[in-house]
């Protein structure tokens, strides 16, 4: 999910601190009255209203997914989400669910086809 932009998170604020009410901004807006309450005490805190960065690590296994997956895609179309699993842990050793594979195949765009 993708952060609101910047400039919406000032004109909120803008508009509250110009006396429009919190209420109203959220209809005008069509933002959340507890994100309205995160956006100023944000601005109270920090003085900022840029987006936070994603907490936790860095998705790795995506990355390195994405250059390895095309060569084998294409070599092996019609293999199953486990065996490209298990064809990952065979060639890194490291171990991903059918769901990280197939979350990294999407982003892709490969689709399988089935043939006739």
């Amino acid at each position: 999910m993708r952060p609101y932009s910047e400039d919406l998170r000032w004109r909120v604020v803008t508009a509250v601190d110009g006396g429009m009410e919190r209420a109203a901004a959220v209809q005008v807006f069509v933002v959340s009255l507890p994100t309205i309450k995160r956006w100023l005490k944000q601005r109270r805190e920090t003085g900022d209203l840029a987006a936070r960065p994603v907490p936790g690590p860095p998705a790795v296994k995506q990355d390195a997914l994405r250059v390895a997956l095309p060569e084998r895609l294409a070599a092996a179309s019609d293999r199953t989400l486990a065996d490209h699993c298990a064809w990952w842990q065979e060639q890194t050793g490291i171990v991903v669910s059918t769901a990280t594979m197939s979350r990294a195949i999407t982003a892709l765009g490969w689709t399988r086809k089935k043939s006739p």
